[in-house]
């Protein structure tokens, strides 16, 4: 056991050692405390992990390196050798998620970020006292059961108060809102 520390302690696995005690500890949080949001997912995208989260990448990367520098640290000796097991390493870690990586993507489908367009074709509650060519709110739904306050217009000469039904149909990206025209949910 003795000799196993002191290749953990050893360059260049020292420094894949402590990235492997931060990815142990971020699972130990994720797995017993949950965790929120995640990392941005393009953060890999120029080594071509993209398409599973950040965190799974980074964690088959310095699971591989730490793996790989260990053994180069019981292989080889001199700074200079083992500053080429620093560079194998980091490949190796590389390779093997980016290997990993191209199976996985399938169980992380691609999700596109919520639009405003989103809301366009949706029913809307008038939130205002009226609704005219420069002014108006509505209270929308949106897919996940949220609602949103946004600005409408009409154009027409609906009569469209506080409580009436409408429709969005466009939104203007110019001026940050959306058409509406009065719809009789009864109808």
């Amino acid at each position: 056991m003795g000799r196993f520390v002191e290749a953990v302690l050893e360059f260049p696995a020292v420094l894949f050692s402590f990235m492997l005690v931060v990815v142990i500890g971020y699972w130990l949080v994720a797995l017993f405390a949950g965790l929120g949001d995640e990392l941005p997912d393009d953060l890999l995208d120029g080594l071509g992990l993209q398409g599973v989260p950040v965190t799974v990448a980074v964690s088959l990367m310095v699971a591989v390196a730490w793996f790989v520098s260990l053994a180069g640290v019981a292989l080889v000796e001199g700074t200079a050798a083992r500053a080429a097991v620093l560079v194998v390493a980091l490949f190796a870690g590389w390779l093997a998620a980016r290997l990993a990586v191209l199976p996985i993507r399938r169980l992380f489908p691609a999700i596109a970020a919520p639009s405003r367009k989103d809301f366009v074709g949706r029913m809307c509650v008038i939130r205002t006292g009226r609704v005219s060519a420069d002014f108006g709110q509505a209270e929308v739904t949106a897919d996940d059961g949220s609602s949103a306050l946004v600005q409408v217009r009409q154009t027409g000469g609906d009569d469209l108060r506080a409580g009436s039904s409408a429709l969005i149909f466009d939104y203007d990206p110019e001026g940050e809102f959306f058409w509406v025209m009065a719809y009789d949910l009864d109808k």
